[in-house]
């Protein structure tokens, strides 16, 4: 806790970052195998990815974005406080906060999944495949959900590089057996699009035993163990968490409704968006590397009285994610080809793809930036103001996209509707740190 609360800013954010950075790559590299290999299987195939990934990115936001984020915060703020006793309890009710959201996901995306995507498919030929992923995928929720919440329970007492370690080893793992059971290696059966995701659901349980034996039997600062159920540390969480669900909720919503309206553009157009969109998605996760470690050492540091520490932090944070997310943005749109011929030889889909690339990219080191700083906001243990600015760039994309698409335009202009949206995101996360929230309160 020393490190949050003393150490120099660049050095506690080097020491807590570096592992979830390097955990993220691997998440990183996921994604690129998993486009790969479907995109080997059939166009087709890869339009149902693109349908199915803003949910599964949707359940990622929630599981390590916004409940894990609620979680990490109050486990930090207890912590920076000296109450261990009550981190302990909080980390318990985060398993159960985590077991509850599992069963939503298991209904709506896994039992419920045909008509969802159904009407998400213009072009009528990539709802099948997306409906047999999501029911394996969604249907392991538990899986997902477990990981997340018990790397961010470890993460809010300052211990990034055990979830580290697990993700890092889970996700070499997926990579390998995606491979062998979308394409079926070594003499298997290939079985295309459900490949990855059985390969999901089998290395993210993996890592969560892996980090539920750690944190009861292992040497974790607090203990995982069972406690009386009080509403308190429910609320605890929920405080950030649940409103940070609705910022979870805009951020993949807009993806899956500019989807929609991309779909009625046509198979190609679907599938070149999805992959523009997917590098755009991954840069919450490269966000989250930094700025999970935000998060605990924001929230930390809100527990003991340093506001003017926290601030800091978080603008520090903030403008490395800008640099790094701003130098991939615009590597894609100067060289589309690096990206998307990873994935697809069809001309009309990489056609598409760049001109997304090429319009929306350049805005993408404002969406990092705005995400770290999402993530550093919720150390403060208050979100009114982050999650209001997800609503009206959701509001903007959504009102703006539905009367392009009314008016016959081309997709170029939906394309930029999206740009716009991505700098409102950064410029509105920003404005978020001149709130009170940053300059003072009580803990409680």
């Amino acid at each position: 806790m020393q490190l949050l609360l003393n150490a120099p800013v660049l050095v506690m954010l080097w020491r807590l970052a570096g592992p979830n950075v390097l955990a993220v790559g691997m998440l990183t590299a996921v994604t690129f195998a998993d486009a790969w290999y479907v995109g080997q299987v059939s166009t087709a195939a890869l339009a149902s990815l693109a349908l199915v990934f803003p949910f599964q990115t949707l359940m990622q936001m929630m599981a390590g974005g916004a409940i894990g984020g609620g979680v990490t915060s109050a486990v930090a703020r207890a912590l920076g406080a000296d109450d261990a006793a009550r981190a302990e309890n909080i980390a318990w009710h985060s398993v159960l906060v985590g077991v509850g959201m599992s069963f939503v996901f298991l209904v709506v995306l896994g039992l419920c999944a045909s008509p969802i995507f159904s009407l998400l498919d213009g072009s009528g030929n990539a709802s099948g495949g997306a409906v047999n992923y999501a029911y394996i995928a969604f249907g392991g929720a538990t899986a997902f959900w477990g990981m997340y919440i018990l790397s961010a329970v470890l993460r809010g007492v300052g211990d990034t590089t055990t979830p580290a370690r697990a993700i890092t080893i889970a996700s070499i793992a997926q990579i390998a057996l995606s491979g062998t059971l979308t394409l079926g290696w070594g003499g298997l059966p290939a079985l295309g699009i459900v490949g990855p995701a059985v390969a999901m659901v089998v290395c993210h349980g993996g890592a969560a035993l892996y980090l539920y034996l750690f944190l009861c039997f292992g040497k974790a600062r607090i203990q995982l163990r069972p406690c009386p159920v009080r509403w308190i540390y429910f609320k605890d969480i929920l405080q950030v968490g649940g409103i940070g669900l609705c910022n979870s909720a805009f951020m993949a919503l807009n993806v899956v409704f500019v989807t929609g309206l991309v779909g009625r553009y046509g198979l190609e157009a679907l599938a070149g968006y999805g992959l523009g969109a997917r590098l755009e998605l991954m840069l919450v996760p490269i966000a989250f590397g930094i700025g999970a470690a935000l998060t605990a050492a924001v929230g930390a540091n809100v527990g003991a009285g340093q506001f003017a520490r926290a601030r800091r932090i978080a603008w520090t944070g903030g403008g490395i994610t800008l640099a790094l997310t701003g130098v991939i943005g615009l590597i894609a749109a100067l060289k589309p080809e690096l990206w998307l011929d990873m994935f697809t030889e069809d001309a009309s889909a990489f056609r598409f793809g760049a001109l997304y690339l090429g319009i929306a990219a350049p805005f993408y080191g404002l969406f990092g930036a705005g995400q770290a700083l999402y993530f550093a906001s919720q150390g403060t243990g208050r979100l009114f103001w982050p999650v209001f600015a997800s609503g009206i760039r959701f509001l903007f994309v959504v009102g703006f996209g539905a009367l392009v698409v009314s008016l016959e335009q081309d997709v170029t202009t939906v394309f930029w509707v999206v740009a716009g949206g991505l700098m409102i995101i950064g410029v509105g996360q920003a404005l978020c740190l001149r709130t009170a929230a940053w300059r003072g309160g009580r803990y409680a």
